[in-house]
């Protein structure tokens, strides 16, 4: 039998376990032209969780009992299409399924022999290119200005952080814990950071890190880390309005500052960043990434978790900030 989890309910404020279901299914045999797949690693990322609204956005919402899907690595293990050769890898939005069926359409082949499997659902895949695209498109940070980045030992926060330093910016990340701090300045190389849940008045905490102020902002959680942020920003600085992961699970609109005056004092931009907006011009980003990883100027933390069955909880985990780098399911 096959392993499928559905969406068995729409949650109201944080995500549980309750809302997702296990199916049995029968084992799936490829048609013309198909492949069977057979699920190797799947990526958790925060943004499934608009996916559980039913609400217009960016990307389809997930329907109730049917499979959830997202980023995932497999391997061909049978095929009827000349362009599938069982034994390679396939990268794609795949569904939360031990084995599926595809056409091939939308999916793209990723070698092992250049960099591990799971490095193309982050550093090398939409984490990666989330990363760099958004700093090249809004951010776009000079020499000597001051790069601030939120959700800092997260996957695409510590990636960001990373570019900054290689465009010869002071970077300053903000974490949730003094482990993740320290991760953040010795591994990624970050000049300073702050513990946002040991910070008792993060306005203050950000002046104090940032002296000359805030170029870019490189914003992945929004609330009350983007007003602090705000408040420190220098003229003409950008926001790269990039998630919003303190938010995602409330029931109500926040309120909070206006800015408005803030932002016509300084002219100061703020854009909201979707990678998909982006998909044709994915390559470049990639090569880069590659090459930065080759010469040593970019590295990445990954949390593994082992077990088609903890797919859900690897996910709920994400709102409890138990990763260090991008949160990936090994089945």
């Amino acid at each position: 039998m096959n392993q499928t989890i559905y969406l068995k309910n729409r949650p109201e404020g944080k995500p549980s376990l309750n809302d997702f279901q296990f199916i049995e299914e029968e084992m799936p045999e490829p048609g013309d032209g198909e492949i069977l797949l057979k699920t190797k690693y799947v990526s958790v990322d925060p943004y499934l969780r608009g996916r559980m609204r039913d609400q217009k956005s960016y990307i389809e919402p997930f329907k109730l009992n049917e499979p959830v899907e997202s980023g995932i690595i497999a391997e061909v293990i049978k095929s009827n299409n000349r362009h599938f050769s069982v034994g390679e890898h396939v990268n794609g939005m795949l569904q939360w399924k031990e084995f599926q069926t595809a056409t091939g359409n939308g999916l793209n082949k990723v070698n092992a022999s250049e960099a591990p499997l799971t490095a193309y659902l982050g550093v090398l895949g939409l984490t990666g290119i989330t990363a760099l695209m958004g700093l090249d498109k809004i951010g776009k940070p000079k020499e000597g200005e001051t790069l601030l980045v939120s959700g800092a030992s997260g996957a695409v926060g510590s990636v960001a952080g990373q570019i900054g330093k290689i465009k010869g910016c002071r970077v300053v990340g903000i974490a949730g814990s003094d482990e993740k701090i320290k991760l953040i300045k010795d591994k990624f190389g970050f000049d300073e950071g702050i513990n946002y849940k040991t910070t008792d008045n993060m306005i203050k905490a950000i002046a104090k890190a940032c002296p000359s102020g805030v170029d870019v902002y490189f914003d992945n959680v929004g609330g009350e880390i983007l007003d602090a942020a705000i408040a420190n920003i220098n003229k003409f600085g950008r926001i790269i309005n990039c998630g919003a992961i303190s938010l995602y699970n409330e029931t109500e609109t926040p309120m909070g500052p206006r800015h408005e005056g803030t932002f016509i004092k300084k002219s100061v931009l703020m854009q909201g960043f979707t990678v998909r907006d982006y998909v044709k011009e994915f390559a470049p980003p990639m090569q880069q990434l590659a090459e930065w990883i080759k010469q040593g100027k970019l590295t990445y933390s990954e949390t593994i978790v082992e077990g088609f069955e903890n797919i859900p909880q690897a996910f709920l985990d994400l709102f409890d900030g138990k990763n260090k780098g991008k949160m990936i399911v090994k089945v």
